[in-house]
């Protein structure tokens, strides 16, 4: 009765967290939203410079979309291989998600420093600026779901696939899967509008 009760609580704190994480992730949507209104406003402050047209690749942008969206497909299979406690298979599984989510920041990373040694940096207009600021707060946020992932795969190795683990796994699943929905808004708002016009 009494580890029954135990079991019960634990089970609970779980599901708390879980809650909690969703309310952490409806303030990033108003981060987000506030960016996407923001790069809205001053898409057009070019200063006279280049727009989106002008620097977009777009080919090598849904390379980089392509990585995060399969990264996306691979954690799902860790999810499904951690219920079913198949801890080697949610090690595989993590591990690839991890290198396809470094190639996008990597990727990320190089055209950023193109576009810079191009002349095209923040400080050069209003629509460089908010682009900046968006595409790289959603950059940071990955890095951190990487730095995340890391901890979590050690953490696995050494403790084991405790409940704890699991809330934890669920947790970056649901970040993970959010910044995939972001990003796929950056890439048709951001860049396929900004070729298109």
């Amino acid at each position: 009765m009494h580890a029954n009760e135990h079991a019960h609580d634990h089970h609970d704190a779980g599901g708390n967290k879980l809650f909690g994480f969703w309310i952490y992730l409806m303030s990033d949507c108003i981060l987000f939203a506030t960016l996407f209104a923001t790069y809205a406003v001053l898409e057009k402050g070019t200063a006279g410079g280049v727009s989106g047209k002008d620097i977009f690749e777009l080919p090598f942008v849904f390379v980089e979309t392509m990585l995060l969206l399969v990264s996306s497909i691979t954690f799902g299979f860790g999810i499904i291989a951690m219920k079913k406690k198949q801890i080697g298979a949610l090690k595989l599984w993590m591990v690839v998600t991890f290198l396809l989510g470094a190639g996008f920041i990597g990727m990320e990373i190089y055209e950023f420093h193109h576009l810079i040694v191009e002349g095209y940096g923040p400080d050069r207009s209003a629509f460089l600026s908010a682009f900046f600021a968006l595409v790289a707060t959603h950059g940071i946020h990955v890095t951190c779901g990487l730095i995340w992932l890391a901890v979590g795969l050690i953490q696995l190795s050494t403790k084991g696939l405790t409940e704890t683990m699991e809330t934890r796994f669920n947790c970056l699943s649901l970040f993970w899967h959010f910044l995939d929905i972001v990003w796929v808004c950056v890439f048709t708002f951001v860049y396929l509008v900004g070729v298109m016009q």
